[in-house]
């Protein structure tokens, strides 16, 4: 377009000034954007973070600071405002509209806390907190094991009442507390690290090293469950550069193992997770915690600093990024979106991420579980490691126990071990006054079974006859208190809420179906029929997985059909 095109009249513009295009740039708005970005490389990639920076420092996105991002990354405002509008906790304030209050509480309302009355428990925080504090529903936040759980900005408030949520908003207590963790010193003196040094140094091979994993049987323990030195084999076939990325958005209702892991003995897994990328050759390592996880991020950053600062052996670079509220990011495919900054929707497979990855490259993703345990498995062999399970299952893992059990929590226990197994010699027994009626035996969509079926092995490939599967093994327990209907319609509404939309049978599937879960009597035809277009036709996991507590009700708790 030439100049004189550009400043051609139109409706009684004089010749000769530009004509604007467009929301213009506010000075003071770039300004401080500036100043909030400080140091950070102006990508495309780091857009989430750029936003970040953003909401934590005004408490929301405004128009005029969407505007300047933009304008400071080159980007078009459509594709700073597609992604920021995506993520749940990001508020975006249109021009003109109030921004909200300065503080928020989100209240899970997900299956363990629903469980522990957190419905009751908003309303009420709704009712009693002042006009400065916004209550809102939140999906799982990973802390099944202090339900009710509730989140006073970035900090977690445990087994919630009304009184100690006050009590939080009041101190202006909105930033997780420190917590004692294995730190850097302490676990190099037990150790720690060595494996990876006299890998990289040429203890072993790489070979060698995948073929012991391999025999093993470890898994991957986000929910999949590939074998995790098939995975290993497929990536090293690719052309470098490769990446690996740390998946620890974990975001299953019931699950909280992860956030256990990276707050307690982080070191351990950072060097499980580079052991894997030592073994695929990979140049750069991505970390992936989700937001709900501040306190599990921060560890993260600490703990990487002090490896930078005296590394063991030579290090791949490693890249610390933030989720931002998006169940769907714990999908590899999504995960990888929102890695390069763009809204976290499931990519179509093939190509698959061990050929087209993080930027194109192939990549390993591994769950925060999976790599916990190489260093098990190395140090004792495989063999020790596969001898561990019982019923015929290999190895053991780590399962978040949580519902109507005395002590809800992470246990260690052997792959195979029955949900009455963990009810009674981990948890502590059924909570007072309760009597054990079912049980989830892989979190939300895993689905859901009854009591007596509570002495079925909890491992891979053993509860598919049953039309269930151990998933992420989040054991969320039911007693004859509650309603496998009612958990199905939480788990459903969880879905709903959850689906990206990218696919029309998920995004108007979950919706159909709370629709269908909500009345008195449910259409069973109806609802078989609309399970299976959704398990057929769904491009991830999400929609594919979400009717499995309906089709569980249907098969194992005809009794509950209809109110």
């Amino acid at each position: 377009m030439s100049p004189d095109q550009r400043t051609r009249p139109r409706r009684g513009r004089p010749v000769g000034r530009p004509i604007p295009k467009g929301r213009q740039v506010d000075p003071a708005a770039l300004a401080e954007v500036r100043a909030l970005l400080g140091d950070l490389p102006r990508r495309r990639d780091l857009l989430i973070e750029c936003l970040h920076r953003i909401q934590d420092a005004h408490g929301h996105l405004s128009a005029r600071h969407l505007t300047a991002l933009a304008a400071e990354l080159r980007l078009a405002m459509a594709e700073v405002y597609e992604v920021a509008t995506f993520y749940e906790h990001f508020d975006v304030v249109k021009e003109g509209d109030e921004a909200p209050p300065s503080v928020t509480v989100r209240v899970c309302e997900s299956i363990s806390c629903a469980l522990a009355g957190s419905e009751a428990l908003r309303a009420q925080l709704a009712a009693r907190l002042g006009p400065g504090v916004r209550v809102l529903p939140a999906s799982c936040i990973g802390r099944c094991d202090h339900a009710p759980a509730v989140k006073v900005g970035h900090a977690p408030v445990h087994a919630a009442t009304v009184e100690r949520v006050e009590e939080a908003v009041a101190g202006g207590r909105t930033t997780p507390e420190p917590a004692p963790y294995v730190g850097y010193t302490e676990y190099r003196a037990a150790g720690g690290y060595e494996l990876l040094r006299s890998c990289v140094a040429g203890a072993r091979t790489a070979e060698e090293v995948a073929a012991t994993v391999l025999a093993s049987g470890l898994r991957g323990l986000g929910g999949a469950g590939f074998p995790s030195g098939r995975k290993w084999e497929f990536v090293r076939r690719e052309p470098k550069p490769r990446v690996v990325v740390l998946n620890a958005d974990e975001g299953e209702p019931g699950t909280f193992k992860d956030r256990f892991l990276l707050e307690s003995d982080p070191h351990r897994v950072l060097e499980g997770l580079l052991l894997a990328a030592w073994v695929v050759e990979a140049e750069d390592v991505f970390l992936y915690v989700r937001d709900e996880y501040a306190r599990a991020r921060q560890v993260l950053a600490e703990c990487v600093a002090a490896l930078e600062a005296a590394p063991p052996c030579p290090l791949p670079r490693l890249h610390l990024r933030r989720g931002a509220g998006a169940y769907i990011c714990g999908e590899e495919t999504a995960l990888i979106e929102s890695v390069e900054g763009k809204r976290g929707e499931p990519r179509l497979r093939p190509p698959y991420p061990a050929q087209v990855g993080v930027f194109g490259r192939p990549t390993l993703v591994h769950n925060v579980e999976t790599v916990y345990w190489l260093r098990e498995i190395l140090e004792r062999g495989a063999e020790a490691f596969a001898g561990a399970g019982v019923r015929g299952h290999k190895g053991k893992r780590l399962f978040s126990v949580s519902g109507r059990v005395a002590r809800p929590g992470v246990y260690a226990a052997p792959a195979g071990v029955t949900a009455r197994e963990l009810i009674e010699e981990y948890a502590g027994g059924m909570a007072p006054g309760h009597r054990f009626y079912g049980y989830l035996p892989g979190g939300a969509s895993g689905g859901i079974l009854p009591a007596e079926l509570g002495d079925l092995p909890l491992d891979f490939d053993a509860l598919a006859p049953y039309g269930c599967f151990i998933g992420s093994a989040a054991i969320v327990v039911l007693s004859d208190r509650d309603r496998a209907r009612d958990a199905a319609l939480n788990l459903m509404r969880f879905f709903a809420h959850e689906s990206c939309g990218k696919c029309t049978p998920c995004r108007v599937g979950t919706a159909k179906a709370v629709e269908l879960l909500e009345a008195a009597e449910w259409d069973v035809p109806l609802l078989e029929e609309l399970s299976r277009t959704m398990m057929d036709a769904s491009i991830c996991g999400l929609g594919q997985a979400a009717p499995n507590p309906v089709r569980s009700v249907l098969r194992y708790f005809p009794q509950e059909l209809a109110r």
